[in-house]
């Protein structure tokens, strides 16, 4: 079978390790035990796991390339996709939905609906969501003592924090409170021509990031 190679590394700073280079080989290993043909590799640099598929120039790319030849494409693992387990669970759906095989070097069965599957893939975006936040309070320890060495250390603001946030962030509020659903309110700030703080436009996914968090 002919297929596309997805990588993706979420940081500046791993783009000058081993990265993308261990995933291509674990791929280029499967695709060769399994006699599928690997035509192009699609490199995401820089793209955090939580970023909505739209956001991902290569994963656009490559999802624009797809044709009657080629309706499969090769991941290393899961979270090589998404740590996050909505954003897992909505590219595996949106996959199903566009006819596109996914397959993983690690995890067989990858789209399968069986009940036991979807359960495992559900644990492993757990697991990977987990690592996530144990990497997220790594980092903000180090911010933390950082800051009492040298008396300030900025880490990632929420939304809402830097200018001119705030009254989009009361908007979202008070749409969502007036009943508006997510896809709803991402269309209202499109039409609106507010930008997001990363990718050309709003998506659901991000609108309920910022809302589910504490007032």
């Amino acid at each position: 079978m002919k297929v596309f190679a997805y990588l993706r590394l979420s940081g500046k700073g791993q783009l000058r390790g081993d990265g993308f280079p261990r995933q291509e080989l674990a791929i280029r290993k499967y695709a060769e035990q399994y006699g599928h043909t690997i035509l192009k590799v699609f490199r995401e640099s820089a793209v955090k796991g939580d970023t909505e598929m739209a956001d991902r120039p290569a994963w656009r790319g490559m999802i624009g390339e797809l044709a009657d030849s080629v309706t499969a494409i090769v991941i290393e693992r899961l979270d090589r996709l998404a740590r996050d387990l909505m954003v897992q669970e909505y590219i595996v759906q949106d996959c199903q939905r566009r006819g596109i095989t996914l397959l993983s070097t690690v995890e067989p069965d990858l789209l399968s609906s069986d009940p036991t599957r979807i359960l495992m893939r559900q644990i492993l975006g757990a697991v990977a969501a987990y690592d996530k936040a144990m990497i997220v309070l790594k980092l903000r320890g180090a911010r933390e003592r950082k800051r009492s060495r040298k008396g300030k250390c900025e880490g990632a603001k929420l939304f809402g924090e830097l200018r001119g946030e705030q009254q989009t962030l009361e908007r979202m509020r008070s749409w969502r409170q007036e009943g508006a659903n997510l896809t709803a309110i991402a269309a209202r700030l499109n039409a609106k021509g507010i930008r997001p703080r990363r990718g050309a436009k709003w998506h659901p996914m991000t609108v309920q990031r910022i809302l589910k968090r504490p007032l």
